[in-house]
Order: C-alpha cells, then sequence, then structure tokens
C-alpha cells in the first residue's frame, strides 16, 4: 500500500523564493519547504500502523460485545494497541529527527480523493491518505499514544464499574478518538486533517455523553458537537480557500508556495489572501480550542468520564487548534502587519483571564481544572500571537502531562469518594489510608499548574510572558498574562489546601450506595484525623485507588517533574521542544527570542523579524519589562508571582481551617462588592444566559415558527390539494345509486340538456 516515501528538501530556488517572502528572514533561518524528491527512507508501513492500531482496537473491541467476551478485555486490547502505536511513533521520531530543518517524509498510502476538471493549474485535486512526518508531527504524536497508552490504563480500573456493554462502548470510542487524532496530527494534506478534525469532534460527543441516561451529559455531549461544527464551518470554508488560491491542499505542495508568497499561476498573492485564510483557519482553532465565547462547551464536557477529561480536554483534541495555527504558521506570516495573529494574541490573553476569575469562584475540583485548561490554552494563543511558537508548543507539551496528572487526580478522588467533587465536603484526603499517592501527584500537578520555579509550567509559561512583553504592541498581553498566573496560583492551591490537606473530612456523593469498601462489601466504620484534629465522618468508607489508577497517576507526575529537564537540552535551540518547532514548519524566529546565560543564543537576532514593525528587528523596538531584559527577568517575577498566589491561597483556605466546609475566605464575602463579584464568577459570568437569550431562545421561537408555517401553510396547501378530489367524489358518487330506473331518468335527463344546448346554439 505505502509504495513511496517522499523526502521534502529545500532546493536554490526555493531558497531564493523564500528571501523574497514576508517574513522570509525568519522563515529562511529555520530552513523552508521547497521541491519534492521521491527517497525510500524509514518504514512505511510501520508508520501507517501508528494510525491503523487504535482502528484495530476500536473493530477487537466493538466485537466483544457480541462474542460476550466479558472482563476487561476491551482495555486490554486498547492499553496492548496503543502501547505498540507508541512505540512506533518513538521509531518515527529517531527517523524524523535526523532530517535537516524543513525537511520531512512524506509516506503516500493510496489515492483517497482526487479528481480533474481541466488541464490547468489548480484544475487538479489531489488528497491521498498519507502522512506529512517531520519533527512537529512527532512531538505532536508522542504524548497522543503516550498518554493515550497511560489513560487506557487508568481507565481500565476507573470504568470497571460498568464491565460489559458499556465498557466495551466507551473502549471503542477511546480507540476511534486516537485514531482521528492521528490522522488530524499526522495528515499530508488539509482535507485528510479535516477528517481527523471532524472525527474527533464525534468521538468527544460519543466520548462526553457517554452517561446516557443522564440528562445533563446528554446536554453537554450536545453542546459539544454544536459549538464544534461553527468553528469547523470556517476550518472548511479557508481548506476550501486555500485550494482556491494555491490550486492544492497537499503540504508538500502548498509550503513552499506559501513561502514564496505565489499563487497556483505563479502571481504574487493578493493582499487579502494574507488576512483571510488566516482568518478562518483561527475561526476553526478558536472553536475546538475553546478560545473567546467559543469556551462554553468545555467546562460542560467535565459531565463525562474522567479519562475523557484527561485525554481529550487536557492533552488533545483541545490542543488540535494550537496545532492547526502551528502547521500552517507560514500562511500567518504573508501578512506585515500580522493583525490575526494581533487577534490570536488578543483571544488568548483575554480568555485566559475570563476563565481563570471563574475558576476561582467554582467548588467543583474537576470543573476547577476544566476552566483551568481554557486558560492554559489562552497561554497557548497569546504565545502563538506574539510569534513564539517554540513557547506554545513548549506549553502544549508540558501541560499535557501535568493537568493529565491533576485530572486522573481528581478522577481517583471522585471515583473513590462516590462521586464527591465538592471541595467544602472533602478535606485531608491526602492523609486518608491508601492516598498518599495520590495526594504527592496532585502536589506536583498543583506546582506545574501554579508556574513554581523550576517546574516544566514555571518554563514554559516563561517563555510566552517573556516573549509578551519583548515584541512590540503586546506588552498589555504580558500584563494580563501575569496576572492570569497568580491567580491560577491561587485557585490551584485552593483545591489542594481544602481537598488534600487539612483536617480529614469527607462527604460521600451521589454515587454512594451501600459505602462499599475495597473488597466490594458494605463497611460501617468511623474515620477522623490520625492527629485528633477533625471529626468523625460517619459510615461512609471510601475505596482507595488500586495499582492501575496509582501507577499511571504516579507515572505521569514523574513525567511532569522530567519535562521540566527538556528546557535544558539543546539550549541554542530554546530546548528539546524549540529544537523541535525550528525544524519544522512551525519554526519562526521571534523578535528578540533568546535566552540569558547559558541558554544565550548571540546569533538569535540575526534571524528575527519584527513583522509588526515591517521586518524592522532591532534591539532598539524591542519591548522591555520596566526597563529590564523580559528574558532575562520573567523567571524572578513569575516565580515571584506565582509565590503571591500561592501564599494568599494558604491564607484564605490553608491556615486555620478546622472543617472541609468553612475556609478564612468565607469571611471576605461579607463584604457586598466581594459578594457581588463572587457571585458573578461563580455563574460564568452569566455567560449560557446571554446565550441563551440572543442565540438559543430565539432559534427555538424561529423554529417553532416555521413548524408552524410548514404545518398550517405548506402541508395545508399540498393537503388542500389532496382533499379537493376527494371531495368531488364524495359529493358525485350520491349519484351513483345502483338503480337502473334512476340511472334512465338521469341520460334522458342529460339527453334532453343536449338537445336543447344544440337548438340554441343554432338559433
Amino acid at each position: 500500500m505505502l509504495a513511496t516515501m517522499g523526502l521534502i528538501t529545500g532546493t536554490a530556488a526555493g531558497g531564493a523564493a523564500l528571501a523574497a517572502a514576508p517574513g522570509a528572514e525568519a522563515l529562511a533561518g529555520a530552513g523552508g519547504v521547497a521541491g519534492v524528491s521521491v527517497s525510500a527512507h524509514g518504514a512505511p508501513l510501520a508508520v501507517l500502523a501508528i494510525a491503523l492500531l487504535p482502528l484495530l482496537g476500536a473493530a477487537l473491541c466493538a466485537l466483544t460485545a457480541p462474542l460476550r467476551l466479558g472482563g476487561k478485555l476491551p482495555a486490554w486490547i486498547t492499553v496492548g494497541g496503543l502501547a505498540a502505536a507508541f512505540g512506533l511513533t518513538v521509531l518515527m521520531h529517531s527517523g524524523v529527527s535526523g532530517l535537516a530543518a524543513g525537511e520531512a517524509l512524506v509516506a503516500h498510502g493510496y489515492e483517497w480523493i482526487a479528481f480533474q476538471s481541466g488541464a490547468g493549474p489548480g484544475d487538479r485535486f489531489v488528497a491521498p491518505f498519507g502522512f506529512y512526518l517531520d519533527s512537529l508531527t512527532s512531538l505532536w504524536m508522542l504524548f497522543v499514544t503516550g498518554l493515550g497508552c497511560l489513560i487506557a490504563l487508568y481507565a481500565s480500573e476507573y470504568m470497571e464499574h460498568d464491565v460489559g456493554l458499556g465498557y466495551a462502548r466507551f473502549f471503542v470510542a477511546f480507540n476511534l478518538f486516537v485514531f482521528s487524532m492521528a490522522c488530524l496530527v499526522m495528515a499530508d494534506n488539509l482535507l485528510l486533517l479535516f477528517l481527523g478534525w471532524e472525527g474527533v469532534g464525534l468521538c468527544s460527543y460519543l466520548l462526553i455523553g457517554y452517561f446516557y441516561k443522564k440528562p445533563e451529559a446528554v446536554a453537554a455531549a450536545k453542546k459539544a458537537f454544536i459549538v464544534n461544527r461553527v468553528g469547523d464551518f470556517g476550518l472548511l470554508l479557508g481548506i476550501l480557500t486555500i485550494f482556491g488560491v494555491f490550486g492544492t491542499v497537499e503540504y508538500a505542495a502548498l509550503f513552499p508556495k506559501l513561502a514564496a508568497g505565489r499563487d497556483a499561476l505563479g502571481e504574487p498573492l493578493a493582499a487579502w489572501v494574507g488576512w483571510v485564510v488566516p482568518l478562518l483557519l483561527v475561526c476553526g482553532a478558536f472553536g475546538k480550542s475553546a478560545q473567546l465565547f467559543f469556551y462554553v462547551w468545555l467546562p460542560d464536557a467535565m459531565e463525562g468520564p474522567t479519562p475523557v477529561s484527561a485525554l481529550i480536554h487536557a492533552a488533545t483534541m483541545v490542543t488540535a487548534g494550537v496545532y492547526l495555527i502551528a502547521r500552517m504558521f507560514p500562511a500567518f506570516t504573508l501578512d506585515e502587519q500580522q493583525w490575526v495573529l494581533g487577534l490570536v494574541a488578543a483571544s488568548g490573553a483575554v480568555t485566559a483571564l475570563w476563565s481563570a476569575t471563574i475558576a476561582m469562584a467554582q467548588h467543583d475540583i474537576k470543573r476547577i481544572m476544566g476552566y483551568s485548561t481554557i486558560s492554559q490554552l489562552g497561554y497557548m494563543f497569546a504565545g502563538l500571537g506574539v510569534l513564539t511558537t517554540t513557547g506554545a508548543a513548549f506549553h502544549v507539551f508540558t501541560h499535557a502531562f501535568f493537568k493529565a496528572t491533576l485530572f486522573l487526580c481528581c478522577g481517583a478522588v471522585m471515583h473513590g469518594f462516590a462521586g464527591q467533587l465538592d471541595l467544602r465536603r472533602l478535606s485531608g484526603v491526602w492523609w486518608v489510608k491508601g492516598w498518599g499517592i495520590i495526594g504527592a501527584a496532585m502536589l506536583v500537578g498543583c506546582l506545574n499548574l501554579a508556574g513554581f520555579p523550576f517546574t516544566a509550567g514555571f518554563f514554559s509559561k516563561d517563555t510566552i510572558l517573556a516573549q509578551a512583553f519583548v515584541t512590540p504592541g503586546a506588552a498589555w498581553v504580558g500584563w494580563v498574562l501575569l496576572l492570569t498566573a497568580g491567580l491560577t496560583a491561587y485557585y490551584t492551591f485552593r483545591v489542594f489546601f481544602r481537598v488534600f490537606v487539612g483536617p480529614v473530612e469527607y462527604h460521600p456523593g451521589q454515587d454512594d450506595h451501600g459505602h462499599q469498601g475495597d473488597d466490594g462489601h458494605a463497611h460501617s466504620s468511623q474515620h477522623g484525623h490520625a492527629g485528633g484534629h477533625g471529626h468523625a465522618s460517619g459510615q461512609f468508607h471510601p475505596h482507595a485507588p488500586r495499582w492501575a489508577i496509582n501507577s499511571v497517576v504516579g507515572a505521569l507526575a514523574v513525567l511532569s517533574i522530567a519535562a521540566a529537564a527538556t528546557y535544558f537540552v539543546y539550549p541554542q535551540e530554546h530546548g528539546w521542544v524549540g529544537k523541535m518547532v525550528g525544524h519544522s514548519t512551525a519554526a519562526f524566529a521571534a523578535p528578540g527570542e533568546h535566552h540569558s546565560g547559558a541558554h544565550a543564543d548571540p546569533h538569535s537576532d540575526a534571524h528575527s523579524t519584527d513583522l509588526r514593525s515591517n521586518g524592522a528587528a532591532h534591539a532598539a523596538a524591542l519591548g522591555t519589562f520596566l526597563g529590564f531584559d523580559p528574558h532575562a527577568v520573567m523567571y524572578y517575577v513569575s516565580a515571584l508571582v506565582g509565590a503571591v498566589g500561592i501564599g494568599v491561597a494558604y491564607l484564605l483556605h490553608g491556615a486555620g481551617r478546622r472543617t472541609a466546609a468553612t475556609a478564612g475566605a468565607d469571611g471576605l464575602l461579607r463584604n457586598p462588592l466581594v459578594a457581588l463579584v463572587h457571585r458573578g464568577a461563580h455563574r460564568k459570568w452569566y455567560v449560557d444566559e446571554v446565550y441563551h437569550a440572543l442565540i438559543t431562545l430565539p432559534l427555538w421561537v424561529l423554529g417553532h415558527v416555521l413548524h408552524l408555517v410548514d404545518r398550517l401553510l405548506v402541508d395545508g396547501l399540498v393537503n388542500a390539494v389532496g382533499a379537493a378530489p376527494k371531495l368531488t367524489g364524495g359529493r358525485l358518487r350520491v349519484q351513483q345509486s345502483g338503480v337502473l330506473n334512476g340511472y334512465a331518468v338521469a341520460m334522458a335527463g342529460g339527453i334532453a340538456l343536449v338537445v336543447l344546448l344544440v337548438v340554441f346554439m343554432t338559433n
């Protein structure tokens, strides 16, 4: 099937074209894409298997139900398949890492869609089932398959209450999701990317609505599906526009045209292309990655099982928008004014702050992590908008590990405490027997999310924050993100201090039926704090997580710590992730992007292009942080802001707390202004209500009006046409009495009438 493997390489002519394109200085420095030559590199069949293994897993899991192969077989099929896919991804990475900057492998599977409308340029539409393999593909697929395998193992225990048909159904959708995500990331053309894009949307609908008998879950699934379709329509228009302008949707042919600034006919691009194409792509990215007011679907998606939240809404699907912009970044550099990237930066900053304020006032710990995901996605988009694709991708990478850790820790608590997620009804969980690993992992995740010094989250946030202050005109973005960092540290440790430390007290959630312990039998016991603080928690006996949950959460905590080490690898290329991004189509040397000390790159400014000032990348034009080099001082500034947030959280929610329901912060709510702000944040600033009033309700009314028009007018006319012959026949039917004398009289009368008419007409 995979007969050829194409190697995308740079040529002299392509380099000349790059030099003439807007933003070419930075792109040429990264190694552009120009020209195609066939080369027998790598193992094509093995590459194809990365996507096909999850698809095979979905088919096998689907067969376990009708064949009545009970137990946890669907889980082990999924774990095994994803482990093999991860192993193949590692092999792919080893092959891709040897490519020079700007090179990529194209694994061609088969001709999926190909048709021709004429003989001219752009008259042939080709969208094969093939994979575009460069370092950006490798980076994303490493954590898609790796985290997918770990989360599937976690789900094997978490979902065991539903072993049987539901268990198989869950893992079928799980595998299909990973397959769709692989198609999205590895696609060698925009149409296959769109197939994967829609596939993850469909699978998220199935997984969010897994508990289909629960109205809230069904409503959340429909909400996610519908909101995403709005953005997806923009992405589809963007793909069609790209084909109309460039005559292709294949990356191998598209990227050289983007770099050269030429359309399908070889003519210079019209000015409108530089902003229309990026804007349409951004519409799709905003919907999938929950930006601005597209975010409303993601918090409600917490109604799905926790493994779904960890996989889809922390590490993979929601970062698809970031991947799309990074993959298509050459299109975003076509316009020298870069107002679309300015929009991306602004939306990221506003989204980050907006969702952080909401998270501060929520009590459901899983929902808090959901709003935190939206906020961190805002950081990633802001990073793209201020031209640090490295910072955005690095934060995607670190966030995947520590946010999955946080979600799975919250899920373990929910699983063990009968569905309880209210931070006012849980306390001291870390001190409960059997919960030590969960407590330690939660601390690691919280430190990363809060940007504690020397954690992975600290370094990735710092990269974006510093670049925001460096990029001319984007300082306000940096200040907003810095404020958001402080709020993030506060609400993150608000959860930690309220739930995991303090006096031991816990109350079961709505799923408590019989108070079962680890052995599945009912228990009757009292629980208090080991040190004598706190009070008895009644008859409920929580069941601690077993080996699957503990091992996965522990592994993710270790990986969250290890991710920080990648920052110090390849310091001249801004870390391991920086090297991966710098050798891909997302490569871009942001203005003034460098690191001090051991990480300094004396040549970094040589290839910088300050697109906001028409290419003048001079040190005097770069922004500063209160007169200091942002890249040099942001370490200390962000550390201080994070420490202040953690300290405030301790004072308001940790110090002196004696019960789960009360904390020092309660006294602040006595202030009317604070209470008003808290109420607004708790109600999510009434965005859902505004949407209901402006969109949902009018559409509902319009739907009913159109229904009445259809029923009374359209159907009425159709029914009238059908009723006319019936009425006519009914009137004539009475004349058919069956009496011969009557027929004779009627005939005689008819003849007489005809005679009279003839006589009348002839006179």
